[in-house]
């Protein structure tokens, strides 16, 4: 078979071989840019889009050849009026609030909590489970609309102070495109947990730690295709829990989040999942005529913001700024709002010509922690607290006996009251 010559020099790049240049001039239309973004999930196209509208030139990279490919999280949000109820404060963007209709695989109206002693609890939940590679997808389509350009399969090998200008950065790329250095005047890394834009500029969590995400999707469960469900009992899922996320059709997400520091038994995380599929009293016979037909996995922060997520002309938003309830490890409205707020910000710089190695991006700081930062550090210390009972069955499933369902769903977002603490500080004696 005879290949156009753009996609023989393609595959041999992808073999290490080079059969002629090609220039990094296509897709970009220039090397010079008000704002750069590391990462083009929710957290950097939401920056990109409103850095855009802002007036910014922009230029927003991912390292994923396909945006939202891999899938890296199990998709579900709650409703935007879930979220203003729990925290009051938070202004949820306008896409927040109209999700891509495409990108919805199930809406949900309950949330069902199974204890290591089998009993269960449950509390209304409006939300949805999302396809994010459809979602992430229309976030970046958004962005691009809007004038932001995207360079997708490209890494970010290093962004420093430009030698030549004092008041820009160097970003340089490389990847399906070729290798080309780029400047920027300001930065914002929404290039998730292990965030290279936070470890450069110093914005990293001195506690860090994380979880581990592994996930099948499914086909062929006999589950309630309306509720969440979440599993607890350290035989099955030392130290975190197991989900069930209806995708509709008789689909699901089936995944667990464990922490190692909390996991008395030594076993791969599959292995834990693979165990709770197969044994399990209660979700075995749901899941037992079911097939797999994909394998996800990926980090959780869980620590919280670090004390800084913004220096002179950079910032980090996202999973990179650990906006992430540490409680359950839902992170997209909270990526989207400090998203929108990151590019904002960056435009706002950009156009008052504030821009350089000194500009203060102070206002970031101060606008999302305003927002929601109390409700994501009230979730650390929930889930410091929760740590006590996931280690042992015994204290778990009396902590569950001991606290209502709405207390529980108030729990999952930090709100933890002086009486609930109280009678969860006496089963702990």
């Amino acid at each position: 078979m005879i290949y156009p010559f753009d996609t023989f020099i393609v595959f041999n790049y992808e073999c290490k071989r080079y059969y002629g240049s090609y220039d990094m001039s296509f897709p970009l239309t220039k090397k010079n840019y008000d704002v750069v973004i590391v990462g083009a999930g929710p957290a950097g196209s939401m920056a990109a889009k409103y850095a855009a509208l802002g007036g910014a030139d922009v230029l927003f990279v991912d390292r994923k050849r396909e945006i939202g490919t891999p899938i890296q999280c199990a998709g579900f949000t709650p409703d935007a009026s879930e979220i203003e109820k729990l925290i009051p404060g938070m202004t949820l963007p306008k896409e927040m609030k109209e999700l891509p209709k495409n990108s919805i695989l199930c809406q949900t109206k309950k949330q069902r909590l199974y204890t290591p002693d089998l009993k269960s609890k449950e509390f209304d939940v409006n939300g949805y489970v999302l396809d994010r590679r459809l979602f992430d997808t229309e976030l970046a389509e958004q962005a691009a609309l809007q004038g932001a350009e995207l360079l997708c399969g490209t890494t970010v090998k290093s962004v420093a102070f430009c030698v030549a200008d004092a008041a820009k950065y160097t970003v340089r790329l490389s990847g399906v495109f070729g290798k080309i250095d780029v400047t920027a005047k300001v930065i914002i890394g929404a290039d998730g947990p292990n965030s290279l834009i936070g470890k450069t500029f110093g914005l990293s969590n001195s506690e860090y730690e994380r979880g581990i995400g592994f996930e099948y999707k499914m086909t062929g469960v006999d589950i309630d295709s309306e509720s969440l469900e979440m599993y607890f009992g350290n035989k099955y899922v030392p130290g975190g829990y197991i989900w069930i996320f209806p995708e509709g059709d008789g689909k699901a997400n089936v995944g667990i989040g464990i922490r190692r520091s909390l996991c008395t038994e030594k076993l791969p995380a599959r292995e834990f999942l693979n165990r709770f599929i197969r044994e399990h009293p209660i979700a075995s016979e749901k899941l037992k005529g079911g097939k797999i037909t994909s394998v996800i996995a990926g980090a959780i922060p869980v620590s919280g913001a670090p004390v800084r997520t913004a220096t002179d002309s950079v910032m980090i938003a996202g999973d990179a700024a650990g906006h992430v309830m540490a409680t359950n490890g839902g992170g997209i409205p909270f990526a989207m709002a400090a998203g929108k707020i990151a590019g904002e910000t960056a435009a706002e710089a950009v156009m008052s010509n504030k821009c350089g190695r000194g500009l203060s991006v102070a206002a970031y700081e101060q606008r999302w922690r305003a927002e929601f930062g109390e409700a994501l550090d009230a979730s650390v210390q929930a889930r410091k607290l929760m740590d006590k009972f996931l280690v042992s069955d015994t204290r778990m499933n009396a902590a569950f006996k001991l606290l209502p369902a709405e207390k529980l769903k108030e729990m999952q977002c930090g709100g933890i009251s002086g009486t609930m603490k109280k009678g969860l500080d006496f089963l702990l004696k």
